[in-house]
């Protein structure tokens, strides 16, 4: 990182799953405040911390780290069962969560309900289905718009928030019926549930943006954390087959409660290759078999649903797209080691789609879903990447695949991860 004071956003930017969980763990080294601007329990990072794995759904990745700060912004929808589910057993584990952890109260609740409407919502939807993960994230947020969400704060008041959570149980029925689905939600279940950890959710209700305010003012580092990837940005992402909230760069000033002008920094964090999970385009996939082999070698399968991702070839087009909307400073490029066995690689450098050779990623998804790569080739390096530690501990075939990646993003790469431990990072320049 730079020594320019303010946040340092770390972003996804191709189509989640980057491993920006590893990148925000080592970056949380220099910082003091770590905070999650978007998304919710469906984000999955994975650290690796000597011999034990953590997947955090919800939790700042800067957890791991002894006296950093965590929050979850305003902008996420959290699930308060499944956040405390996950804080108990980090405290399990020896890792002191509870007192180093603030969540907005303007934060929206992700309830039980919300993930009825979502399932509902999916299989009504058949063959045009989306993909959702069913944790109930994109209703949370449609409450949210429509000015009938439950925030964090809106607890405080216990009679008025007992009214409305029935108000919430008869407007969601009423929705249910109309899906096709014998689910039901029994409203004294529910205040029961949501009364039952009223308390120990008051008692970590903070001002994101003031906390994160004061600590810039006193000279100390933020990292903004992001969930999901560019290309399931709602505005700028594949829509339909994106998520409900700003995913980029963008989302996470307003999402934790600060101005643009705190940003110093936008890391985008990408694979050594293209992954997605679920349904929508993914231009240089892979045929079977190497999309088999690909996915075994990278442990390919999601954090959160266990689903098996779909992987291909690393697509420079979406990346630049990436740069260009979240206005990127640098790149963190994981999964090297992936390819360490591969003797030729290739590189999406343009498309050919409508008869036209397309530079820039298209919005429309009718030209995306014909869209043929053209490709450049390069020469793999048939050798470990595991133990390099340093820019010049990389094969030379290694480093010209990554400088290539440099040129066509526009974007210097900053790190390159070599591996799931976190030793296993390379700070490029240092």
């Amino acid at each position: 990182m730079t020594g320019k004071n303010g946040c340092v956003v770390i972003v996804g930017s191709q189509w989640g799953d980057e491993g920006k969980g590893k990148i925000v763990d080592v970056l949380a080294e220099e910082v003091e405040i770590v905070a999650r601007y978007q998304g919710g329990a469906n984000a999955g990072h994975t650290v690796h911390v000597g011999s034990e794995e953590f997947i955090l759904h919800q939790i700042p990745s800067g957890i791991l780290h002894p006296d950093r700060r965590c929050l979850l912004g305003n902008g996420v929808v959290m699930d308060p069962f499944q956040f405390f589910q996950e804080m108990d057993k980090l405290t399990a584990r020896g890792i002191d969560a509870a007192a180093r952890v603030g969540v907005s109260g303007r934060a929206h609740l992700l309830l039980s309900y919300h993930k009825l409407l979502d399932r509902a919502a999916e299989q009504r939807r058949g063959a045009g289905k989306i993909g959702t993960t069913g944790r109930g994230i994109g209703p949370a947020y449609e409450d949210k718009v429509a000015r009938q969400g439950i925030r964090v704060a809106d607890l405080r008041d216990a009679a008025r928030a007992e009214e409305r959570l029935r108000a919430a149980a008869v407007r969601v029925n009423e929705r249910l019926s109309l899906l096709d689905t014998d689910e039901r939600v029994d409203a004294d279940a529910l205040v029961a549930e949501v009364m039952g950890i009223r308390e120990r959710l008051l008692g970590i209700m903070v001002d994101t943006g003031r906390v994160i305010h004061d600590a810039i003012r006193a000279g100390e580092r933020v990292l903004l954390e992001g969930a999901q990837g560019a290309l399931l940005d709602v505005d700028h992402g594949t829509y339909p087959y994106v998520t409900s909230s700003n995913t980029t760069a963008g989302g996470a000033a307003l999402g934790v409660g600060v101005g643009p002008t705190a940003i110093a920094e936008v890391y985008g964090v990408v694979k050594a290759y293209t992954t997605r999970v679920g349904e929508g385009p993914l231009p240089t996939e892979f045929d079977s078999p190497m999309q088999e082999q690909i996915r075994e070698l990278g442990g390919e399968y999601g954090a959160t649903t266990g689903r098996p991702r779909r992987c291909g070839w690393f697509d420079a087009v979406v990346v630049r797209y990436a740069a260009r909307v979240n206005g990127l400073t640098g790149l963190a490029v994981t999964k090297l080691d992936v390819l360490d066995t591969l003797p030729e690689l290739q590189i999406a450098v343009r498309y050919q789609a409508g008869g036209e050779s397309l530079e820039d990623f298209p919005g429309d998804l009718g030209l995306l879903a014909e869209a043929q790569p053209e490709y450049e080739t390069m020469q793999g390096w048939e050798s470990s990447t595991a133990d390099a530690r340093r820019w010049e501990d990389l094969p030379a075939a290694a480093q010209a695949y990554l400088r290539r990646i440099e040129e066509l993003t526009e974007v210097p790469i900053r790190y390159v991860s070599v591996g799931t431990r976190r030793d296993q990072i390379i700070h490029v320049g240092r």
